[in-house]
């Protein structure tokens, strides 16, 4: 909005001096009609121009995703839920569409271990992913780091500091941010990393949510939305 008022005043102030030096009121009405008509026009360009968010979860059912391996994946009091099978292994619930330049927010809550994570610019085959994480994972376990899978490893951690922001069995918002080489996440409002890498901005793939091998695990997921940037 601050941006919209700054573009009608430098536009307002391009018109001639002498044509607002007007006392006929009939004229000096055109004028303010013309005013507004202007901003109305910049405003609605504006609003055409900005990402439309796309809801990736429907609070019914894993429509437009797709399960990988043979871990617990469904909806329950429109709650997407994550939880270990009797298998104990790795697992995926991962989009039918692909992303590259993107803004993905989502919300998460760990039960039990919770040690998940966001994948992006992923390619899954089976239950190996390749492609890159946004760490989901108990206190002190860098959540909101940058992890490599299949190539390498950790790219990026946060500081413990930032940590902190992490609420262990509460409501968590993640925000992940990719646009050409640059990667930055966001927990709870607090920006977690900054990450430049040639290697991410070089491809596209799906978003991923993952379940971690072991057993024990169990996170919940809401309010997942996305639009291309």
């Amino acid at each position: 909005m601050i941006l919209i008022a700054k573009r009608s005043k430098i536009l307002l102030n391009e018109i001639n001096p002498n044509i607002l030096t007007i006392h006929n009121p009939k004229q000096m009405k055109k004028i303010s009609i013309l005013s507004v008509l202007l901003s109305f026009l910049i405003l609605s360009n504006s609003f055409a121009q900005s990402p439309k968010w796309i809801k990736l979860f429907n609070k019914k059912d894993l429509s437009g995703w797709k399960i990988y391996g043979t871990e617990k994946w469904y909806v329950e009091n429109g709650e997407l839920v994550c939880e270990s099978g009797p298998d104990k292994e790795y697992g995926y619930l991962g989009t039918d569409q692909k992303f590259k330049d993107f803004e993905l927010r989502l919300q998460f809550k760990q039960e039990a271990d919770g040690n998940s994570g966001v994948f992006f610019h992923s390619v899954i085959e089976g239950t190996k992913i390749t492609g890159w994480q946004s760490e989901v994972a108990p206190p002190g376990r860098s959540t909101g780091g940058i992890y490599e899978s299949y190539g390498r490893g950790w790219l990026i951690k946060p500081t413990p500091e930032k940590d902190r922001a992490l609420k262990m069995g509460k409501w968590n918002e993640m925000r992940v941010k990719v646009v050409g080489n640059n990667v930055t996440t966001y927990l709870n409002g607090q920006e977690m990393i900054t990450l430049t890498d040639d290697k991410i901005g070089s491809v596209d793939g799906i978003i991923a949510l993952q379940i971690h091998s072991g057993g024990g695990i169990k996170v919940k997921w809401r309010k997942i939305k996305v639009r291309e940037m």
